[in-house]
This record gives C-alpha cells, structure tokens and sequence, in this order.
C-alpha cells in the first residue's frame, strides 16, 4: 500500500471515529444507528465495515483513544514533578482537566462498562491512566508493593467516581482536596 493510500485509510478510520465519537455523545450507543455515523463521517458503509467489524468495535476504538488522550495529558503534565506527592496531585488535576472534555465522562465511565462490559473496560484503563497511577503510587509508597495493585484499582475507582460527581455539578476542588487527605493519611499510616 502506497504512503497516500495508508493516509486515506487513516484518514477515513479517524473520520468515523470522530464522527461516532459525536454521535455517541449526543445521542448515546444505544441510540446510535452505524447509518448515521457513516452519513456523518462522509463515507459509505462499506468503509465503517472495512476499518471495523461492527458499532460496537468502533465505539471500543473509541474508547481506547479516549482513554489514551487522558493518560497522555496526565503523563505530560506529571513528567516535571519531582516528589511523589506532587505527581499524584497534578495527576489528578490534569485527569479532572481531560475529563472535562466534552462527552468524555459519559463515554469512559458510564457508556463504556455497559456496552463493552467492565473487565475489557477495566483493560484499557489498566493500560492507560491507571498505569500512571500505579507507577505514582509505587513511588509515594514503596512499603505497599504487597497492596499496590488493589490500591491503584481503588484509587482509580475513586478517581472515577470523583469525576462523575464534578461532571454532575461537584465542587473540583473539594475533590481535589479530598484526593490529597486521602493520599496523606495512606502514606502516614503506612509509614507507622
């Protein structure tokens, strides 16, 4: 395949990702018809089925980059932080920042468990934010390797539920502190 031909094929997987991404924003899975997106996209049916097996495939890919956009917001804005602490908190600032993108909580949080079921939901974020956590927590708190992976899956889930309620009208900054009290009284009770 010439270079221009993997551009277009590019182009066009991104086009249906994009234009799904909205409709399943506005309208939700459920209500997505895979004639709309392809009317939307500006491509014929045979494309969508070229680049993914079904609706279902292509709203998984758009779930994984949803999910990849978050980590690398958190990765980008965590990499000058020096202290553990510090990490984490801007981490979970730079979270409550990507999750404020438009559709991105209904999609991540609550359309994704229940249309691609929560363990392959549970994947992605494994490998994408909740890496990041991990990795921060590791460092925060070297004396709970025995604990850190259901540490890291319940601050995760934490996180999560954190950005629901800020999306629902919750004060972000009483989460944030709420994150910080909760991260101190981990590692000072650790440290006993």
């Amino acid at each position: 395949m010439s270079r221009s031909n993997r551009e277009r094929t590019e182009q066009t997987r991104q086009a249906l990702m994009d234009a799904a991404r909205r409709l399943f924003v506005e309208k939700g899975y459920a209500e997505t018809a895979t004639p709309d997106i392809v009317v939307e996209a500006g491509v014929t049916r045979g494309a969508l089925y070229h680049h993914f097996e079904d609706k279902k495939a292509l709203f998984r890919a758009v779930i994984e980059r949803e999910a990849t956009d978050v980590a690398d917001e958190i990765e980008r804005r965590t990499k000058r932080q020096i202290e553990p602490r510090d990490a984490l908190l801007e981490g979970a600032a730079a979270y409550f920042d990507a999750m404020e993108v438009e559709g991105r909580t209904r999609l991540l949080l609550l359309e994704a468990p229940a249309v691609i079921g929560l363990p392959a939901t549970a994947q992605i974020d494994a490998e994408n934010a909740e890496a990041t956590l991990r990795t921060g927590l590791e460092a925060l708190l070297p004396q709970a390797s025995a604990l850190l992976g259901p540490l890291t899956t319940m601050l995760s889930a934490a996180f999560d539920r954190a950005a629901i309620a800020i999306e629902a009208g919750g004060s972000r900054e009483d989460y944030e502190q709420a994150i910080a009290t909760l991260l101190d009284s981990l590692a000072d009770h650790l440290r006993r």
